[in-house]
């Protein structure tokens, strides 16, 4: 019995010491550096845990933890979070007010369209044009004189 409690009590020794020298910082082991301590930990057992635990552990209350300035991801930083929903917010404006005014441009044409004769063709053109046709047949004229169009004008299509 007093050889399992021995044996139990080298293998505690051994665990413990290689659980503390992975969690210690690098920067805090005294002696040598953390990879050489893991190296005499593992190859010596218990002498090595005995060594770690007098000589390469740090004393005392740890130093005052440093600030290191740390890069922080977009997705995580609130000023990036908070212009993100910004932007967002203006473009769906944007989009709105561009169809909005899409919307307005194509009533106003509408409106235009149909009360100038300038609409799309064959709006408001055709029916009881200067040379008497009432067929609405807009090419009647164009046939007269092939270099004006049903307008007048000198726009050969």
């Amino acid at each position: 019995m007093p050889r399992v409690l021995v044996a139990v009590a080298v293998l505690a020794i051994y665990v413990y010491g290689i659980v503390d020298v992975i969690r210690t910082d690098k920067n805090l082991t005294r002696g040598i550096s953390k990879t050489a301590w893991m190296v005499v930990v593992v190859v010596l057992p218990v002498v090595g845990a005995a060594l770690w635990f007098i000589i390469g552990r740090p004393r005392g209350s740890r130093p005052a933890a440093q600030s290191y300035s740390r890069t922080v991801a977009p997705d995580d930083d609130p000023d990036f979070l908070r212009n993100l929903e910004t932007r967002r917010r203006n473009q769906a404006e944007a989009d709105r007010l561009k169809k909005l005014k899409d919307e307005l441009q194509a009533k106003e044409h509408k409106l235009n369209g149909g009360a100038s004769g300038t609409g799309a063709p064959g709006e408001g053109k055709g029916k009881g044009s200067p040379n008497g046709s009432h067929r609405g047949d807009k090419h009647s004229q164009e046939s007269h004189h092939p270099e004006t169009d049903s307008h007048g004008t000198d726009e050969v299509k």
